[in-house]
């Protein structure tokens, strides 16, 4: 096993759940995803935006049961359950908060561990597979996340503390911040467009779905308009993790150019993902929080944007 192996408890997201014969049906009007690619062996990312196509949450959205389960930042369950609620009403669908059902956790280079629990999980991005109440989906190469029910996680946790090290939740956010997939935060909800997020580059976003609230701004950002801010890696040395939402000035702009979007601790400094103006980032000139704060390094990310292929999906 790598030594890089460990697990940790996915505490800070909550599961929103919405059931019913209509759930499919009333979500492919409210979310950017297309919930006809989903399966019980594909999972996706999804963001719900507000008319003017600004983000109110992200997520990870899978079947179960009947219905689908969505994992997203904690404090926004309460917000979006109340603004999805609005558009329910005459759809056969229940929407809930299920945090307290279900436990999950962020395996990193532990596909062995999870093949002894009878999950034998395909190494592409989204794929799902289930075995006696467990589902394990593969959240980015050599990263998966394990949901269980409630009633079931102590003894899990024992047997996955048997096999891997344990860790907080930093070096799996690590790992999120190096596979380029951002997420709204408190401070970030209703500040980004999806784009914005490259969330059409991770296949949240589908083209070919029809009509979604905020789907016309969505669109025609994609089709005809210069997407003039977009998710970047950066590197920082600085001892404090920067807050999602603290600004980056550029002094060649002489303003506030973006936003952290979220931030870890790597081995020797800190790396972030943030959205920031694509001629500033090409500029080089970045610092964190005022004109003279810490600088930062661009960094790669892991996928390309590619406008034609997006629009594919």
């Amino acid at each position: 096993m790598a030594d890089s192996a460990f697990f940790c408890t996915l505490s800070h997201e909550g599961v929103l759940a919405v059931r019913g014969v209509d759930a499919g049906k009333f979500l492919q009007g409210q979310l950017t995803c297309n919930l006809n690619y989903l399966s019980d062996s594909r999972a996706s990312l999804g963001a719900r935006c507000t008319q003017k196509g600004r983000m109110q949450s992200s997520f990870r959205i899978l079947l179960e049961g009947d219905g689908v389960l969505m994992a997203m930042a904690s404090e926004l369950l309460e917000p979006q359950l109340a603004d999805l609620k609005k558009y329910a009403v005459f759809s056969k669908s229940k929407l809930t908060d299920e945090s307290p059902a279900w436990v999950r956790f962020g395996l990193e280079n532990a596909d062995d561990v999870l093949a002894g629990l009878g999950l034998e999980l395909p190494a592409d991005t989204d794929s799902v597979v289930r075995h006696e109440s467990l589902i394990a989906v593969r959240v980015s190469p050599g990263r998966a996340e394990l949901w269980a029910r409630a009633e079931q996680a102590p003894a899990l946790r024992s047997q996955l503390a048997a096999a891997l090290a344990e860790k907080d939740l930093n070096p799996w956010l690590l790992g999120q911040v190096r596979a380029g997939i951002g997420q709204v935060m408190p401070a970030t909800r209703e500040l980004f467009i999806p784009q914005m997020l490259n969330l059409q580059a991770v296949g949240g976003v589908s083209f070919k779905k029809g009509c979604y609230t905020g789907q016309e701004i969505v669109a025609r950002m994609q089709y005809l308009g210069k997407l003039k801010r977009r998710l970047y890696r950066l590197q920082l040395d600085a001892s404090e993790l920067p807050e999602p939402g603290t600004a980056l000035f550029s002094p060649t702009h002489g303003s506030s150019i973006g936003e952290v979007v979220m931030a870890a601790r790597a081995e020797q400094n800190i790396e972030l993902l943030a959205v920031l103006q694509a001629e500033a980032a090409e500029d080089g000139n970045l610092h964190l929080g005022a004109l003279e704060g810490p600088t930062l390094q661009l960094l790669d990310l892991p996928y390309e944007l590619d406008r034609d292929r997006e629009i594919q999906r």
